[in-house]
């Protein structure tokens, strides 16, 4: 149960925010999740999902790398709810299940292919430290130019953001969703 009662829809804000969940039904088809709890600050909300739809059409890391990078930062945020979310996308975005289940159950990125390895190696170390060690970021930097660089690093870091909302509130993950390992 979410420690704050969810926004659904338009009866639960006051009418000059109803903008704000059309905007998030326009996007989801619904208001759910994050957005869920995000729409009790609707400007706030009205922000933070500017940045879903430049995430999934604007950005220059390309979607299968995107999601690797996301679903390692909600791997290790806990956030069974983004992660739910995030593992049906990164399949349509041709992560595979090998990928996914070594994400899954926090296992050796050393068996993931060299791309790949090199991201959940930088997103575990910024999540569990804050900070990147010159040799991971090298790795990755030797391929890709700054931009790309920035914002792989803005969207592990808002899918983190929204990790820290739904575990906050506790919000729970969609029992058909796929579920994290203990």
């Amino acid at each position: 149960m979410p420690r704050l009662a969810p926004i659904t829809g338009k009866a639960d804000v006051v009418a000059e925010h109803h903008r704000v969940v059309d905007a998030v039904e326009k996007i989801f088809g619904g208001v759910r999740g994050p957005f869920s709890m995000l729409l009790h600050s609707p400007r706030l909300a009205e922000r933070v999902l500017g940045l879903v739809t430049f995430f999934r059409d604007e950005s220059v890391v390309e979607p299968k790398l995107r999601s690797v990078a996301i679903l390692a930062a909600v791997r290790e945020r806990e956030a069974a709810y983004v992660w739910a979310a995030q593992v049906r996308a990164a399949r349509a975005n041709g992560v595979g299940n090998d990928v996914i289940d070594v994400l899954r159950a926090k296992g050796d990125a050393g068996t993931l292919p060299a791309e790949e390895r090199s991201i959940v190696t930088y997103v575990r170390q910024l999540m569990r430290t804050n900070r990147v060690d010159q040799a991971v970021f090298d790795a990755l930097e030797s391929r890709h130019d700054a931009q790309w660089m920035v914002e792989l690093t803005a969207a592990a870091n808002y899918f983190a953001l929204l990790s820290g909302v739904v575990n906050a509130f506790e919000v729970a993950a969609p029992p058909d969703g796929d579920k994290l390992s203990a």
